[in-house]
């Protein structure tokens, strides 16, 4: 090797070598992310009511640790594998609710795990219904089939079939005391499949079930070793439901009306102020370009932005 390449050679090294030595790295205390969604709640009967009866834990229990935002929305199409796609890939995208369609971009995990060279258990998606396996791969020929989370969802794979919120909980808790998975996404079905069952009685008892599953691990979040004073926590829906008189209320949903479209957040965390109640409008695709922020990197063709307002030094 001549002067001049061993001369190019030793300066691509000490360009690229602290590229890669500080991918992931950043200026924050959160080491893991993790986002539990409620799926199909109307914000009517969640941050809406005045009373909070139906996510009592979240209100009484969670709230003061963390922000919670009044004005939070799904702006892009309003069911369930389009709501959880934009929260993944920080874009909306109108996409196969069944489960047949994988979304376009690469996920906030397949960004994550190439940045740090994590293993794949290092990010999960976990999740009640089957379908949403479909969020741990995408169709980018750049990206498909690269840097995939681990899953955990249905019965046992996509096309398997839904199974009980009580048994997704169950799998979080061992899942995180087992592996300890550093980004993660939870979703719990079942104030959904209920709503879409006609049955108002069972819509809200397990609306108020799944307060409980959230709150069981958002407790061991809280006192876990590797996750205590270090894990940043996102609660929020994929969609909401049709208001009372608009269409078939809340059996429903899936249009552009508001009670389909306003829906919850909160977000709590050891970069995040406390005790904070904020109507700055916000929505879906600004999570994932958060969470971006706070594990050191970039989500690609994304409209989203990060929520500032949540960090304390702002």
């Amino acid at each position: 090797m001549n002067s001049k390449k061993l001369i190019f050679t030793l300066y691509c090294f000490l360009i690229l070598v602290p590229f890669y030595a500080n991918a992931g790295e950043t200026k924050y205390k959160t080491e893991n992310v993790i986002v539990l969604i409620m799926d199909g709640p109307r914000y009517t009967e969640t941050w809406g009511d005045s009373t909070h009866q139906y996510i009592p834990h979240m209100a009484n229990d969670m709230a003061q640790h963390g922000i919670i935002y009044s004005g939070f929305r799904n702006n892009g199409p309003t069911y369930t594998n389009a709501g959880h796609t934009a929260i993944c890939t920080g874009v909306y995208q109108r996409i196969d609710n069944m489960g047949k369609e994988l979304p376009k971009n690469p996920s906030m995990f397949q960004y994550w795990l190439k940045a740090t060279g994590k293993p794949q258990n290092a990010a999960y998606v976990i999740a009640s219904k089957d379908k949403l396996e479909i969020l741990t791969n995408c169709k980018d020929r750049d990206w498909r089939d690269q840097y995939r989370p681990s899953s955990n969802c249905g019965v046992n794979g996509n096309g398997t079939g839904y199974r009980l919120d009580s048994e997704t909980c169950t799998n979080t808790l061992r899942i995180l005391k087992e592996e300890k998975p550093n980004l993660v996404l939870v979703n719990f079905r079942q104030p959904d499949s209920w709503g879409h069952g006609g049955n108002w009685e069972k819509y809200l008892i397990t609306m108020k079930e799944t307060d409980a599953y959230i709150y069981k691990v958002f407790q061991f979040l809280l006192a876990d070793e590797h996750y205590k004073d270090k894990t940043t926590i996102f609660v929020t829906n994929d969609h909401g439901r049709h208001l009372d008189g608009h269409k078939d209320g809340f059996i429903s949903h899936g249009d552009n009306c508001e009670g389909c479209r306003k829906i919850n957040c909160f977000a709590y965390g050891p970069d995040f102020k406390k005790g904070v109640v904020t109507d700055l409008p916000r929505e879906q695709i600004d999570i994932p370009v958060t969470i971006g922020e706070l594990l050191g990197f970039k989500i690609e063709n994304s409209d989203g932005q990060v929520m500032k307002e949540l960090f304390i030094d702002c």
